[in-house]
């Protein structure tokens, strides 16, 4: 391969932005509102098209993901135990120790990484009160299985959604499962509003309660039914929102060609593999995750991603240190390494390579052939 010293970066991942100029019109309505925040004319809006856009029945709009899942731990007024899954993001586990909530770590399955449903019944004690799976990389878990398991014992279940917005099962959205799901519109997200969230629920009553809980527990002027907290999304926010989804299904469209690329000049590399597209599932592609075997590749995942990075491709070993391994959670006992041999192995062998809409195939394919290249093969 050709080494040449101004070598073009190559991000992990890079938001999504629309042109500056569509947005200044809805900056002046905001300006003729002087509306800023507190349910204004923009996030009503975005709360209705988002619903329509998705196919879910309500949605309630926050200012960042973690707070939603903060609340919809509070909504549903868990306590004592939740069973979750130790790779994901931080944010997961967070929310349940900001609940004072034990998370209790049970192991993933090596096909999709998602929580191993099989593992959930023999976790749960007489202080369980909820599971938290998460849809992985926005591969939808085992909900039906899920479901039974918490029928059966009686437990609530929040999804957290934060990688799936968009996606569907069999034609419906997958955020429609569990009593809540919570998205993320994180800066890196598929979908973005800078910084944003959402809580998804079935029924009017419900989201009359998040609502309330997200803005301090006022129910008019001078009546606070709850403690709430001040978790609002602000009117750029949703006005941003409003304008991003105008490109959602191009921008998805260009991930998808970006992941195919990415399949067919993987697969035939000995010791990398990757995750397979679900059969029954609409994908949103926000990641593209890829596992090194060290023996058949010739070397580790940690030297690989070092190599890429020494040649300006940053990729991103996403997830890792896992949540059970961080000083905060490991003195749990379902912490214990032996508890979670899955999900430890794949914390060792996980890197989500780079993938954004305006990631051009030129870029892709660079990264490929590096792969290629430091192959044994």
């Amino acid at each position: 391969m050709s080494h040449h010293n101004t070598k073009k970066r190559i991000t992990v991942t890079q938001p999504s932005l629309p042109p500056i100029q569509e947005f200044i019109p809805y900056l002046e309505k905001i300006w003729e509102n002087k509306w800023l925040t507190n349910n204004g004319p923009f996030h009503q809006e975005l709360e209705k098209k988002l619903a329509e856009f998705l196919g879910v029945k309500y949605i309630s709009l926050f200012a960042n993901g973690t707070l939603a899942l903060i609340t919809a731990l509070q909504q549903l007024r868990i306590t004592g135990e939740v069973i979750t899954t130790p790779f994901s993001f931080v944010a997961t586990a967070h929310s349940l120790w900001w609940n004072n909530i034990q998370p209790i770590f049970v192991d993933i399955e090596p096909k999709y990484l998602n929580i191993d449903p099989e593992k959930i019944e023999s976790a749960i004690t007489p202080h369980t009160t909820a599971i938290m799976p998460v849809h992985v990389y926005g591969n939808p878990c085992n909900v039906t299985r899920i479901q039974e398991i918490a029928q059966k014992h009686n437990l609530k279940v929040i999804y957290d959604s934060a990688h799936a917005f968009g996606v569907k099962l069999d034609g419906g959205s997958i955020l429609n499962y569990g009593d809540l799901s919570v998205l993320s519109f994180h800066a890196t997200k598929v979908y973005n509003t800078f910084e944003g969230g959402a809580i998804i629920c079935h029924d009017e009553k419900t989201k009359q309660q998040i609502d309330n809980l997200k803005n301090f527990g006022f129910v008019d002027e001078i009546t606070v039914v709850a403690p709430g907290i001040n978790s609002k999304m602000n009117e750029i926010q949703a006005a941003f929102g409003l304008l991003q989804l105008n490109y959602l299904k191009a921008n998805i469209a260009k991930r998808k060609i970006i992941t195919e690329s990415y399949q067919n000049g993987l697969k035939n590399i000995n010791g990398i593999s990757f995750l397979k597209d679900i059969p029954a599932v609409t994908h949103n592609y926000s990641y593209f995750p890829i596992l090194v075997n060290t023996d058949e590749y010739g070397m580790s995942r940690d030297q690989l991603y070092f190599k890429l990075k020494s040649e300006e491709i940053y990729s991103r070993r996403y997830f890792y240190p896992l949540i059970s391994n961080l000083p905060t959670y490991r003195s749990l006992l379902s912490s214990a390494k032996e508890n979670l041999p899955v999900a430890n192995e794949i914390a060792e062998k996980v890197i989500c390579l780079p993938i954004f809409d305006s990631l051009d195939s030129e870029d892709v394919s660079k990264v490929i052939q590096y792969i290629q290249h430091f192959s044994r093969s």
